[in-house]
């Protein structure tokens, strides 16, 4: 059954992907129109009846992502959300890598859509818990060092905890520990190859998601 699941939602994902990466350029860097920005990114993705596109990294990825939850989740009634916080992660992480950017438009009505696909399964309370101490942790480190993380970062980690908490408390755990380690390893990474140095930044948000997707993964 599961195997069937990943199958299908694989090639769900590619076409997902082509959607989420649509959307994704329908953000910019900055803006002063927020709500119009929103509102053109989401109706140009579904007026443009995306196809994948070369290099086709984005298609691939969601479907890749996609497989393998329907993989883990197949029989559970954790998979909708799963899923709906995959195609939600790629979106993200595309708009934050090329923008430095986590748009409250995508984030926010996030909460709601997990809160809902979560609230049959009976793991929304766990969920909630472990969101709300995940962006928690988040706001205090904000708090404490702002150029270190960004404000949409910390709202990020509120739904990211609340989607590994409905896991577990170990998927939350990973999840924001491993958020760290993997920046940590590309920091490391820019220094030895000279393409940066200490002072070097980079988005945070796409490490937050992929450590997340591990997680859940590892965890299930």
């Amino acid at each position: 059954m599961s195997v069937v699941v990943a199958g299908g939602l694989a090639v769900a994902g590619v076409v997902a992907g082509g959607y989420a990466r649509a959307l994704a350029e329908g953000f910019e860097p900055a803006t002063e129109d927020v709500r119009g920005e929103a509102r053109e990114a989401v109706l140009g993705a579904v007026r443009g009846w995306p196809v994948p596109r070369a290099p086709y990294l984005v298609e691939a990825a969601t479907g890749l992502v996609f497989g393998v939850l329907g993989w883990r989740f197949g029989g559970s009634p954790l998979l909708f959300a799963m899923v709906y916080a995959a195609f939600m992660g790629v979106v993200l992480a595309v708009v934050d890598w090329r923008t430095w950017r986590l748009p409250d438009a995508v984030t926010l009505p996030s909460y709601l859509v997990v809160i809902g696909l979560l609230a049959p399964t009976g793991q929304l309370l766990v969920g909630l818990a472990c969101g709300l101490a995940l962006g928690g942790i988040y706001l205090i480190l904000w708090l404490g060092r702002p150029t270190g993380i960004g404000l949409g970062d910390v709202k990020l980690a509120g739904v990211l905890g609340i989607v590994t908490g409905a896991v577990g408390v170990n998927a939350a755990i990973v999840a924001g520990v491993g958020a760290h380690v993997l920046g940590a390893l590309y920091a490391i990474g820019l220094l030895v190859t000279k393409k940066g140095d200490r002072k070097s930044e980079f988005p945070f948000g796409p490490f937050m998601i992929i450590a997340a997707f591990v997680a859940v993964v590892v965890e299930a």
